[in-house]
C-alpha cells in the first residue's frame, strides 16, 4: 500500500478532464493537479522548450513526493513523456498511446480524425501511435488553437464557439472519418458541442479514461494503491494569477475543487 498523492500536470485546465475520469477510477486515491497557466499555451511552442516547461513542472510534483506522474497534456506528452520515463524513478503516464489504442477499438472504416494542438499535429504523434496498433488507417489531422483558449479562458458554449468547431471539424468530415480523436485535454470540456456540431455517426473518443484505466491498472501492478482507510486529499496549483481555472474548475469538478494556490512560474 502506499498513501502518497498521484501527480497531475497540465499547461492549464484541460488536464482536469483526465484528473476527473482518474478520480471515477480510483476515488480512494489521493492527487495532486498542477496547472502551468502562466505559460499556457504549449501548442505553438518549440517542442525543447515544451520539454523544459514539463521537466520543471515534474520537479515540482516529485517535491511533493508523488507516486505516480500523468502528463495529463498531448503536448507534453510529445515533448517529455519518454525522456520523465527513462529518469524517473516513479511510473509516468502520458495521453497520446491511451487515446490512440481508443482510436483503433472504435474505427468501422479505418478514418481516423485527430483535433489537436499545432504541435502535437506537427509531431505526427498520434498517427504514428494509430499505424503501430493499424498500418492501414488512414489519419486526418487538424490544429486546433482557438479552441483551446475558448475553454481556457471559460467559453464553454454559445454560437461564436460552435462557428469554430465547424471550422476546424468541417474539414475532417469530408474525409468521411467515424472517429475523432480529441488530441488535446482541453476538448472533452466541450464534448457535448463538438458531438453536436460533428452529427450523427461520428464516434469523438476522449483519451482521458483510458488513460484513468492505465491509472489504475499501473497502480495494481505495482502495489502502489492506497489504504482504503487513508484520507484522500485534492491539492491544485497554478502558476498565473489572473487565469480562469478556479472557476472552470469548479464547473467541471464541483466540490472537488475548493483552493487553488499559485506558485512561481519558474519552478
Amino acid at each position: 500500500m502506499d498513501n502518497r498523492a498521484i501527480g497531475v500536470f497540465d499547461s492549464g485546465v484541460g488536464g482536469l478532464t483526465v484528473l476527473r475520469e482518474v478520480i471515477k477510477e480510483v476515488p480512494g486515491e489521493s492527487t495532486i493537479y498542477f496547472g502551468d497557466t502562466k505559460r499556457f499555451p504549449y501548442g505553438p511552442r518549440d517542442i525543447e522548450q515544451v520539454r523544459g516547461f514539463v521537466i520543471k513542472a515534474s520537479e515540482f510534483l516529485q517535491k511533493k513526493d508523488v507516486k505516480m506522474m500523468v502528463i495529463a497534456c498531448n503536448t507534453g506528452s510529445v515533448a517529455a513523456l519518454d525522456h520523465l520515463k527513462e529518469r524517473l524513478s516513479i511510473p509516468v503516464i502520458g495521453v497520446i498511446k491511451p487515446g490512440a489504442r481508443t482510436a483503433v477499438k472504435n474505427t468501422k472504416n479505418r478514418r481516423v480524425g485527430v483535433i489537436a494542438t499545432k504541435a502535437t499535429v506537427k509531431s505526427g504523434a498520434y498517427e504514428r501511435e494509430i499505424k503501430k496498433l493499424d498500418p492501414g488507417i488512414r489519419v486526418y489531422q487538424v490544429a486546433a488553437p482557438m479552441l483551446i483558449d475558448y475553454v481556457e479562458n471559460g467559453i464553454l458554449q454559445g454560437k461564436e464557439l460552435d462557428a469554430v468547431i465547424r471550422k476546424y471539424i468541417g474539414p475532417l468530415l469530408l474525409k468521411d472519418i467515424d472517429v475523432l480523436v480529441l488530441g488535446c485535454t482541453h476538448f472533452p470540456l466541450i464534448e457535448k458541442q463538438i458531438l453536436a456540431v460533428s452529427g450523427n455517426g461520428i464516434r469523438v473518443i476522449s483519451s482521458a479514461v483510458e488513460t484513468a484505466k492505465d491509472v489504475k491498472k499501473i497502480l495494481m501492478e505495482e502495489g502502489l494503491s492506497a489504504d482504503a482507510e487513508s484520507e484522500v486529499k485534492r491539492e491544485f496549483y497554478e502558476t498565473s494569477l489572473n487565469s480562469n481555472f478556479f472557476r472552470t474548475g469548479q464547473i467541471f469538478l464541483g466540490a472537488e475543487i475548493r483552493k487553488v494556490i499559485r506558485v512561481e512560474s519558474g519552478i
